[in-house]
């Protein structure tokens, strides 16, 4: 039997954290569950590419990174009861499982259901109850649900899986008039008759068949969907996932960024690129993560042979024999600003203070802008590391 246990780690390192998702349950779920157990014989090499794989009935295994998505959208969590709408393979009802109290799953496809309840069985997921029928009806005698995944695409989200979401559940499901123009939305029941929606961007699934559906034999969709909000633009998507800080000199400005403190890498970007508030701004929140939770490296957007003068500053280090001035070259105006000055003046402060030169926190670019600047820099390396290899060089 392959042993596929470092490629499932690849997965979620590669596929999944680095592309956004951060729900630490729902990356150790898919860690821990084997998908290579879920796709067809012959599949298995291909279990942990990020990419879809076919299955019986002419259905899908969905790729990992979608699966992983939708779960962190529902916002699932331990105590939950979930209902999947579409078994498939069985793969993400048996992620969901090892994170919820409770799942239960609805296959329209007999065959896949028996085989999911098949594989359920030999891993040992007793907490995943299997149904075969309409998944557009839900499952009525199990609800009220805290989530509903649904991975198919309908017309709209079905009013009879809506009524079963609990005050606060969330409905996760793709839906669109035309099956290349679907949206991923997520649907959130706010009161007894209320519920809000959020529009998640674009997708591809494959039809939802039932009676709040599509029908069998032709698309024509159920008069019990819920009407579609228009399409948000990416405008109104950053818009509403935007968050209001406080002024820098808050707290609380800072405080807001201790959740990325178990990241290994934080990225700062803006749309304005050069004022005076994003470079404060951006000096407040490195100075947070190097204070408080021990970064290590500021990396910028700057020539690495500048960049190596302010390193060589801010530690301590005698300065480079180079005889050129660093930063005489594009964009200069990116550094030569009082806001870069003083951060660089309490990085310097800082790193005194630590006595174990690894420990400090060093200043490196990540750009070339001076190709001659960046070419003398290597061989003055060469020349004091490996002088016939400088040697060559020149």
């Amino acid at each position: 039997m392959l042993d596929l246990s470092r490629e499932r780690r690849r997965m979620v390192d590669v596929h999944l954290r680095r592309r956004g998702i951060h729900d630490r349950e729902i990356l150790a779920a898919m860690r821990e569950v084997p998908r290579e157990t879920f796709v067809d014989p012959g599949f298995e090499e291909f279990a942990y590419e990020d990419g879809p794989l076919p299955i019986a009935e002419g259905q899908t295994i969905s790729q990992p990174y979608i699966v992983a998505f939708m779960l962190e959208m529902a916002e699932i969590g331990p105590g939950d009861h979930v209902l999947e709408v579409g078994t498939g393979s069985g793969y993400a009802a048996a992620v969901m499982s090892r994170i919820v109290d409770h799942v239960y799953t609805m296959e329209r496809h007999a065959g896949l259901a028996e085989t999911a309840r098949r594989r359920f069985e030999t891993l040992g997921y007793r907490n995943i109850d299997v149904r075969t029928g309409d998944g557009t009806k839900g499952w009525p005698e199990a609800a009220p649900f805290d989530a509903i995944v649904v991975a198919a695409s309908g017309p709209g989200a079905p009013l009879a899986l809506q009524q079963q979401l609990d005050v606060g559940g969330k409905l996760v499901i793709p839906v669109g008039d035309d099956p290349d123009e679907q949206r991923l939305l997520k649907v959130t029941r706010t009161g007894a008759s209320t519920y809000s929606e959020e529009d998640f961007g674009a997708v591809r699934f494959v039809p939802l068949i039932g009676e709040e559906g599509w029908q069998e034999d032709n698309r024509i969709r159920s008069s019990r969907v819920s009407p579609l909000l228009p399409a948000r633009s990416l405008p109104q998507m950053i818009a509403a996932a935007a968050e209001p800080l406080p002024e820098f000199d808050d707290p609380a400005f800072v405080e807001a960024f201790d959740r990325f403190a178990d990241r290994r890498i934080v990225l700062l970007g803006e749309a304005s690129h050069g004022t005076s508030e994003f470079y404060r701004a951006r000096a407040w929140i490195t100075r947070r993560l190097i204070e408080k939770h021990g970064f290590t490296i500021v990396a910028a957007e700057a020539d690495w042979p500048d960049a190596a003068a302010i390193d060589r500053y801010v530690r301590h280090r005698p300065p480079s024999p180079r005889a050129d001035m660093p930063f005489q070259r594009f964009p200069t105006w990116m550094w030569r600003n009082a806001e870069f000055a003083a951060f660089v003046e309490w990085l310097r402060a800082h790193n005194e203070q630590i006595e174990t030169p690894a420990s400090q926190a060093g200043f490196y670019g990540l750009d070339i802008y001076n190709m001659r600047g960046s070419i003398a820099a290597v061989l003055e390396y060469l020349d004091r590391i490996d002088p016939e290899a400088a040697s060559i060089a020149r």
